[in-house]
């Protein structure tokens, strides 16, 4: 059984730029510690990544905050998580779930026997999207989600998270 860590949006924006929480904050030293224990063939990372358009589009309409835009500081994931993350497969997303991710994972599973565990942010958008999809195409693969190395855009939408996440058979650990 290869089990893979899926390492979701730890990029500047949301830990401590445009859309930071103290909460994001408080986890990095969780993350990192969690990326250590993986070897690096094993580690999978997302890139929420958004075009200068970024107000012009659906989401910019919900959430008027450009974040994340392509080539800029706050797109970057925090540099001591990236130095982590060296040989990890990134995929760049354009909304809050990978499709190609979780086709490529899809793909992998079907070749060896596979077990997935994701961290990172949002737990209430990025993180549940990625998961509930990966759930949705292979609901024989245990997925787990790693509370303590989450945040939400609040504690609240953390917490509502974890258990929507909980009630469509997806492990939740460390909360």
């Amino acid at each position: 059984m290869r089990k893979i860590l899926i390492v979701i949006d730890m990029q500047n924006d949301f830990i401590d730029a445009a859309l930071g929480t103290k909460e994001a904050a408080s986890i990095v030293d969780a993350v990192k510690n969690k990326i250590r224990s993986y070897p690096a063939t094993d580690i999978i990372a997302t890139m929420d990544t958004h075009g200068d358009n970024y107000m012009d589009t659906h989401e910019g309409k919900y959430l008027p905050v450009p974040h994340c835009i392509r080539g800029t500081d706050g797109w970057q994931i925090r540099p001591d998580i990236a130095e982590l993350l060296a040989d990890a497969k990134i995929y760049e997303k354009p909304t809050f779930g990978s499709t190609a991710l979780a086709a490529d994972l899809r793909a992998a599973s079907e070749k060896e026997d596979l077990e997935l565990e994701l961290i990172g942010l949002c737990t209430d958008i990025c993180v549940v999207s990625n998961a509930l999809l990966l759930k949705a195409m292979m609901p024989e693969v245990k997925i787990t989600v790693d509370a303590a190395c989450c945040a939400g855009v609040t504690p609240e939408k953390h917490l509502a998270a974890l258990e929507t996440m909980r009630s469509c058979q997806i492990q939740v650990v460390n909360g």
